[in-house]
This record gives structure tokens, sequence and C-alpha cells, in this order.
């Protein structure tokens, strides 16, 4: 089934990047002096957003595509993974979000970095979904 495939390749895409910036990316971030961290946040988060936001929708979209037509569980299990990250960031990123991009570069300092640290852990949990909702349309692609 195409679509099925489709959706783990979009899947995986999102799981990736995610991967990159939680393992490469934010960790370089947090080794930077505050005014240089919060400056280089600033547009990753944007183009982060432009990027990961798509995958999440496509890949969902895709899913239940998948679901409709096979009636396999996990295909709608992968979708409701991969979809998690959207009300996720609304309830809990976006609050950090907001208040690191009204942060004046030149106010850079102990809270800023509080709080991309905290952007840190929280963008964990954007990972951890993006590869559950990988593995779980591995395995529905596999049945």
């Amino acid at each position: 089934m195409i679509v099925g495939q489709l959706a783990l390749v979009v899947a995986a895409a999102f799981a990736g990047a995610a991967i990159y910036v939680s393992f490469c990316e934010h960790p370089a971030r947090l080794q930077l002096d505050d005014r240089a961290r919060l400056t280089q946040w600033k547009p990753a988060y944007k183009r982060g957003t432009a990027m990961q936001a798509p995958l999440a929708l496509i890949g969902t979209l895709l899913g239940l595509i998948a679901w409709w037509q096979s009636g396999n569980p996990l295909w709608l299990a992968g979708s409701v993974a991969l979809i998690t990250p959207w009300p996720f960031t609304l309830l809990f990123i976006k609050p950090t979000n907001d208040r690191l991009v009204a942060t004046d570069l030149a106010q850079a300092g102990p809270a800023s970095r509080a709080l991309i640290e905290k952007w840190g852990r929280l963008h964990a949990v954007r990972t951890a979904l993006g590869v559950f909702a990988t593995v779980l349309f591995f395995a529905a692609s596999l049945s």
C-alpha cells in the first residue's frame, strides 16, 4: 500500500529532524553564550516549525488514509502519535516559545538560558512521539 509507505517516510522525516534537533543542534546551542544561544534559537525555531508542523499533518493524513484502506489499527495509532506533537506544542511548548521570541537579545541571560533548557526537555517529548509514530507505521507496513 503506497499511501502507508508514504506515511512511514514522512513520519521518519519528522522523527529524523526531531532527533537531529534533540541530539545535535540543541546540545551545540547550549555551548554558546547567552546572547548567541538566543540568537541561534530564534531563527532555528521558525525554520523548524515551518518544516515539522507540515510533516506531522501530512504524515497523519496519510496514516489515516492507510488505516481507512486497510483497517489496520497500527496506522491509526501511528497517526495519533504523529499528530500529538501539535496539541502538545500548543499546550506546553508554545508558552516557552512565546517568552523566548519576546526576549530581546540584549536581555539574554540566565532566564533565557533556563527557558531554552526547558524548551529542549519539552522538545524531547516531540522527538519521542515522532519515533513512536515511525515505529508504529513501520510495524503496520510489515503486517
